[in-house]
């Protein structure tokens, strides 16, 4: 079912595409209203235009974005970026429409998947091309902001992995974990976990809803062992009450942008790169994955 905003309902919760940005006048008139709240909020577009035509000289904001909308371009975003020196979002890019308390809105399991089945099936062949092999004596593998299912490859095993999430009950029921832990990040940011314990962490469509994303980035680092893979997936899909004011006012090249600088700013992690992995673009969910290794040194 889809509301007078756009949003599609899942088990009783209204889901939300996190809309690109557009000019304000061509928004039609409810998206206007949805548009006038966000600027209170955040910076949105106009600053991401003037990031990306930084960080892209030689093609104007409006001409990338556009092109990155094709099938593999947005890989591009993160090609030889020159990062400003210091972090360029503000506090307020991370303030959200609803600042209730996110256990609260996560109370009540959700045993539904919140990308289309053609983004589970495009992710969960990547994990089988970049996951270490199942079974591997010695690999641990953490899955952030997790839920009853982390669209690994099916029967996937390895000796630790570890789930992070908002819900028990959804935590309990996925196969994968060997370990979980209910934890809030947003109160909490901290991992509790010891240094160098994993060798990879994933991460799915929950990014957008990280307001601390510098802190928990910098956490991950630590945990990771050297060399250690950090995978972070993402849709146009959201609960837009509950993402941060930057995601929501831009769009998905800039979101890859926005996932780029988190790894960049934490410090301790390679380059980040991005991988379009959208299975059918422009008739199904998008899927995109930006990420990085540790520094071995």
């Amino acid at each position: 079912m889809v509301n007078g905003f756009g949003a599609i309902k899942l088990a009783g919760v209204y889901v939300y595409p996190c809309l690109p940005a557009l000019p304000f006048a061509a928004l039609p008139p409810v998206s206007r209203r949805i548009a006038s709240r966000r600027a209170v909020l955040g910076v949105g577009f106009s600053f991401l235009s003037q990031f990306i035509n930084m960080a892209t000289p030689n093609l104007g904001a409006k001409s990338f974005i556009a092109s990155a909308r094709q099938k593999g371009a947005v890989e591009k975003v993160l090609e030889n970026v020159e990062w400003p020196e210091q972090f360029p979002f503000k506090e307020e890019d991370f303030q959200r429409f609803d600042e209730s308390p996110d256990t609260l809105f996560y109370d009540s399991p959700r045993f539904v998947t919140h990308i289309d089945d053609p983004a589970i099936a495009a992710l969960t062949k990547y994990y089988s091309e970049v996951l270490p092999p199942s079974n591997t004596p010695g690999i641990a593998i953490l899955d952030m902001c997790s839920s009853w299912i982390s669209h690994y490859p099916k029967g996937y095993k390895q000796p630790r992995i570890a789930g992070m999430g908002l819900n028990e009950e959804e935590l309990k029921r996925n196969p994968v974990f060997t370990e979980y832990v209910v934890q809030d990040l947003n109160i909490d940011p901290k991992l509790p976990f010891e240094d160098n314990a994993f060798d990879v962490i994933t991460n799915v469509v929950s990014v957008d809803y990280l307001t601390k994303p510098i802190d928990i980035f910098k956490e991950m680092a630590r945990i990771l062992k050297p060399g250690g893979l950090a995978v972070i997936s993402f849709s146009n899909r959201c609960f837009w009450t509950k993402a941060i004011s930057i995601w929501t006012s831009t769009g998905d090249a800039d979101h890859v942008m926005i996932v780029g600088a988190y790894f960049h700013y934490a410090g301790g992690f390679e380059p980040p790169k991005a991988v379009d992995i959208s299975p059918n673009p422009g008739r199904t969910d998008p899927m995109y994955v930006v990420y990085s290794r540790k520094l071995t040194a």
